[in-house]
């Protein structure tokens, strides 16, 4: 028995198989790898990650989901299932208590929180390995704009500033039940190693980018005169008078040096 996808939570179940067996192909799931999939669904994805990684950990938060994916993988391999809202999950927790130095992710994100779950797996970068989405194609666009194109925003800057992005490929709207309206892409994310990450604190970064992209048809320096001074921009090596969206990551990092000094 199918389920019924629900508004609610954003679901689009992936059902054909040539795009399924090219998501667990980009993934290459290893036995001896902690996989977590976050909203496994019907477990289209689940089942061959199962079947490849021998034990797999997933986070749903529909609990009408949980009895028929504990029930279809019951004779494929060993399937943990975590009964929250991936918001609230602790990654760098989870590895820990599993001990396991690094954990692979994998999801079918809703495009409602695609942006919050994002940025809440940047944050446990560190515990992280890698992530493989898939999300509506118009984020994956977003997340790997250069500088001065008209989708380059802070999504752009913050993940770039702690991973590699790698979009892989296309999924249109037909290989999901019900079908979206939107075609969307599945996209690599591989965090950076220490000795590549910013040095300036990164929560000054993120209130420069915050502030900068919030108002991003001004200039810096008025879009950002409650966080630092022209002065500051100019120590920064930054045009005052330039946009948001021209500046690279790197340019916010140097502008949040400045301020932390």
């Amino acid at each position: 028995m199918t389920a019924r996808p629900k508004k609610s939570f954003g679901q689009h179940f992936l059902h054909e198989k040539r795009y399924i067996e090219r998501i667990v192909s980009a993934i290459s799931p290893r036995p001896d790898d902690f996989v977590v999939e976050i909203g496994p669904g019907e477990g289209a994805l689940t089942l061959p990650l199962l079947a490849a990684a021998g034990k797999l950990t997933a986070i749903e938060l529909d609990t009408d989901l949980i009895p028929g994916l504990q029930a279809r993988a019951a004779s494929v391999g060993e399937l943990s299932i975590i009964h929250s809202d991936v918001l609230k999950v602790d990654f760098t927790a989870l590895a820990h208590r599993h001990g396991v130095e690094r954990l692979r992710i994998a999801g079918n994100l809703p495009y409602y929180i695609s942006s919050p779950i994002l940025f809440h797996c940047v944050e446990h970068a560190h515990a992280i390995q890698d992530m493989h989405f898939m999300l509506q194609k118009e984020v994956v666009d977003r997340m790997a704009a250069e500088p001065g194109s008209k989708v380059y925003g802070r999504l752009s800057v913050m993940l770039q500033l702690a991973c590699r992005v790698e979009p892989l490929f296309v999924v249109p709207p037909g290989a999901f039940r019900p079908p979206p309206k939107v075609d969307s892409a599945v996209v690599r994310l591989v965090p950076l190693g220490p000795e590549q990450l910013p040095k300036a604190d990164p929560d000054r970064i993120h209130t420069i980018v915050k502030a900068a992209f919030a108002q991003r048809r001004k200039t810096l320096g008025n879009a950002l005169k409650h966080v630092m001074s022209t002065e500051a921009i100019l120590a920064a090596d930054v045009d005052p008078k330039a946009r948001a969206e021209t500046l690279s990551p790197q340019d916010y990092v140097r502008l949040a040096s400045v301020t932390a000094e």
